[in-house]
C-alpha cells in the first residue's frame, strides 16, 4: 500500500510542477523563476515514477496483469 501511495504523491507532485509551469508561462513575469525550472523538476518527477515502477517489477513488489483483455 505504500508503494502506490509513494507513486501517487509523486504523480501529485508532477502534475503541480506542470500547472506552475504553466502560470509562468501565461504571466511573463521576468521577476519570477525560469519556466525551465518546473519542467526540469516534472521531467525528474517522471523518471524517478518509471525507476520506481522498474524495480517494482523487478523485484516482484509489482505484479503485472498476465492477461490484459
Amino acid at each position: 500500500m505504500e508503494y502506490k501511495i509513494i507513486i501517487v504523491a509523486l504523480l501529485a507532485i508532477m502534475i503541480y510542477n506542470l500547472f506552475r509551469a504553466m502560470v509562468l508561462m501565461n504571466k511573463n513575469d521576468p521577476e519570477k523563476p525560469p519556466m525551465s525550472k518546473y519542467i526540469g523538476r516534472r521531467v525528474m518527477f517522471s523518471g524517478l515514477i518509471v525507476l520506481i515502477l522498474i524495480i517494482g517489477l523487478l523485484t516482484g513488489y509489482i505484479t503485472p496483469n498476465p492477461r490484459p483483455y
